[in-house]
């Protein structure tokens, strides 16, 4: 008998696909609070290397959660905000955190335990 695989993504699955990961969460966080620079969110979040936050900006412009404005200075500025579809995901984010924050638990060391 032949194996038919159905394969469709689910509004979920995208959603989870578009702000999932480590970073992602973090960065819109930051930027919805005005931390909108790039020093500034690269000192914002703990641990992120400039290449990955680099990484990350440029995937939150490309699926439209954020804009970029460039200002013409020198040196040049470059600030990044919510889009107005960015803006829809907060409402998901904000329910997210006060979950984790009910929910969290912590080790010995005072570190979250996942």
């Amino acid at each position: 008998m032949e194996k038919i695989q159905i394969r469709s993504a689910s509004p979920i699955e995208y959603t989870l696909s578009t702000i999932g990961g480590k970073w992602k969460p973090n960065i819109l966080f930051l930027i919805q609070l005005g931390i909108n620079r790039f020093g500034l969110l690269n000192k914002g979040i703990h641990d992120i290397s400039k290449q990955m936050l680099t990484k990350q900006l440029r995937e939150l412009e490309k699926d439209g959660l954020i804009t970029r404005k460039i200002y013409a200075e020198i040196p040049p500025r470059v600030e990044y905000f919510i889009s107005e579809k960015g803006e829809t995901i907060m409402p998901i984010l904000e329910a997210m955190f006060e979950w984790g924050q009910k929910n969290m638990t912590f080790n010995a060391e005072g570190e979250v335990d996942f």
